[in-house]
């Protein structure tokens, strides 16, 4: 999917403080009021509240969340309803999304002011992607895409129960009732979704009509006599893309093997989808080996094309910062979000020539001369540098630790899974004496390198192309430097969480020595030196180092979903048609960068479980999907 530069909306406010889009020749509500139009029309056109009550998830899929007064008035009527589903995830895609300050004068006189006061709180940066949004402890789930639509909607994985058809009239924006829209529409329904729409317009009826919808008129409200409604009957139900063969819906249990940064991120997202998670950890303790390391940085990157790499990074960064960011403020683990500089050599002109192409916000990063990196960071690197707002760094081991003690997560250490094996619908891992350890419906492998050999049983080809490589990483403690934000760029640099500064880190491919080396330690402090400036005082207490090893995919992307089952006899050279193993999943290879997709990768996995709208386009879970390699093999032709 090729991205394209997001432009805010061109909003204009009349002396009644309605919004009005000058662009499009049109309102963002009717007179009756924005509140007023959803509950007839979007809540009551989809037969809502009431087709939610009982169930475990309800998913309302929206064509453009203008203002975002729709998916308030759900959330609202969710919050109303004592028989309401347990979780309502509300998809909406838009094209112009509002400023912050538009959004914030649009809502002055909401209905549910607390409601859009935590919309306005949660207000992403206007980059093309995935937005996942929280609400209500993670019961209410906004995934807000910003794009085009009819490149959006191709890429979306759901099954949607009710849709919004929403935007401004098909006179006034016509892109947004194009066929190939309302046929998208219907490749994301299931039997008995339903449909809403303002519009009575025989385009929109016609276009809904051959998408398998049956569409009716019904009364309308504040002196709009028709409104359309309609529900997905189609005449042939395509079957479910092959990839879905690896959600099992009905799952309560599951197993996680590994805890560090992945095996603990996938288990809080299982945990938060309603399952019962088991961590299996062959040490005492989790994020004993990598993930142990005593701080690390989490930041996006920009790259002149915007390809899968800096796409994936900064989806990961965006969410990063977000589920971070409320943990550090809350005091339940260690960290900051409140800013990382990436050194850049520049010149400045080009990374802002660059910016300004890619329309970057601000709020997701800029860039900055010499003088101004060195203002903010407190010590002077000599050079510019991008800084992202949203960045900062972490405690792996203390995160780990704060989401494996979350609620529906148990975590069993001491423990080392030899085997995988399967009972049934379950999936059982033995010991290297054949005990039983665990077993569950879904089990997630997320052992770093341990995972491919636990995976090989299963895979219908070769496994997959990994390096462990070592680095070692320095610090020391005691005097506050006057290093201010993190610092990046051929390695890093960060404010020690007890003073003095952790930095590094050396990189040896296929080295397995485990015994720190002073030779790295000089080369971390020459990092030091050079982002920096900074050498040892003479009261800091030097700590010796740790030594770990990342894994490394050989395309540097990760290996996150379901195993293939099979060598599909069709189309083998697309990963998302290989068929999948029911339940048996990976989450692996993040490489340097755990802790900026960690919170990412444990959604997606858990989506893909579950039966979850995906928190990720599909090309880019093409992009990280264990059978990458396999298609690409039948694709060059060695398979």
């Amino acid at each position: 999917m090729k991205t394209e530069p997001v432009v805010p909306a061109n909003i204009a406010f009349d002396a009644a403080g309605q919004a009005h889009a000058p662009d499009f020749g049109d309102c963002y509500h009717p007179p009756i009021g924005a509140f007023e139009q959803a509950q007839h029309v979007f809540l009551g056109g989809n037969g809502l509240p009431g087709r939610w009550a009982g169930r475990g998830r309800f998913v309302v899929l929206e064509t453009g969340f203008g203002l975002g007064n729709n998916f308030l008035a759900t959330w609202a009527a969710w919050r109303d309803d004592p028989a309401r589903c347990e979780r309502l995830v509300f998809v909406s895609l838009e094209r112009h999304p509002p400023r912050r300050a538009d959004l914030e004068a649009a809502h002055r006189g909401s209905q549910r002011p607390e409601l859009a006061a935590a919309l306005l709180a949660a207000w992403p940066a206007a980059m093309p992607n995935l937005h996942p949004l929280a609400f209500d402890g993670g019961r209410v789930q906004l995934l807000l895409g910003f794009g085009d639509a009819a490149a959006l909607l191709p890429e979306l994985h759901l099954s949607a129960d009710a849709i919004y058809l929403d935007g401004f009239a098909p006179v006034c924006n016509p892109a947004m009732w194009q066929p190939r829209l309302f046929q998208a529409l219907g490749r994301l329904c299931r039997p008995g979704s339903t449909a809403a729409t303002w519009s009575v317009a025989r385009p929109v009826r016609d276009g809904l009509a051959a998408a398998g919808f049956d569409v009716q008129r019904v009364p309308g409200i504040g002196g709009k006599r028709e409104i359309s409604v309609a529900r997905w009957a189609p005449r042939f139900v395509p079957p479910a893309p092959p990839r879905d063969a690896a959600a099992v819906p009905q799952a309560r249990t599951a197993i996680v093997v590994g805890a560090g940064l992945a095996g603990a991120a996938v288990a809080q997202a299982l945990a938060a989808e309603g399952l019962d998670v088991t961590v299996l950890e062959r040490h005492a303790r989790p994020a004993a080996e990598t993930s142990g390391n005593p701080a690390g940085i989490f930041h996006g990157t920009v790259h002149a094309d915007d390809g899968p790499h800096a796409r994936l990074l900064r989806a990961g960064a965006l969410l990063a910062a977000r589920d971070y960011g409320a943990l550090f403020e809350a005091g339940q683990v260690p960290g900051s979000a409140r800013g990382l500089l990436r050194l850049d050599p520049g010149p400045v002109e080009a990374m802002r020539a660059l910016a300004a192409r890619q329309r970057l916000p601000a709020d997701w990063v800029r860039p900055l001369d010499a003088a101004e990196t060195a203002g903010l960071a407190g010590v002077d690197p000599g050079s510019p540098a991008w800084l992202y707002p949203g960045g900062g760094w972490c405690s792996p081991p203390k995160l780990a630790a704060h989401w494996l003690a979350l609620p529906g997560v148990r975590f069993v250490g001491g423990v080392t899974v030899e085997r995988v094996d399967r009972a049934g619908a379950d999936w059982c891992v033995f010991d290297a004496a054949g005990t039983l350890l665990a077993q569950a419906p879904v089990l997630v492998l997320a052992t770093a390198s341990e995972a491919k050999r636990l995976a090989a049983p299963w895979l219908p080809g070769g496994g997959w192309p990994l390096r462990r490589v070592r680095g070692q990483v320095s610090a020391w403690t005691g005097p506050r430097t006057p290093l201010q934000l993190p610092l990046a760029g051929g390695g890093y640099a960060l404010p020690g969480p007890d003073g003095g500064v952790v930095f590094g880190a050396t990189s040896q491919a296929g080295d397995e020595d485990t015994a720190l080396r002073e030779s790295d330690h000089a080369d971390n402090l020459a990092k030091l030196a050079r982002l920096t400036g900074l050498v040892p005082p003479a009261d800091a207490l030097a700590w010796p180092g740790r030594v770990g090893w990342r894994l490394v995919a050989e395309d540097k992307l990760p290996i996150i979903g379901a195993l293939p089952a099979a060598v599909p006899e069709h189309r083998a050279e697309q990963p998302r048609r290989w068929p999948r193993h029911a339940g048996l999943f990976v989450c692996t290879a993040l490489g340097s960068r755990g802790l900026t997709l960690a919170p990412l990768a444990g959604r997606l996995v858990a989506a893909m479980a579950t039966g979850a709208p995906w928190p990720l386009e599909q090309d880019l879970a093409d992009a990280v999907d264990p059978a990458r390699w396999l298609a690409r093999a039948r694709r060059l032709g060695r398979g």
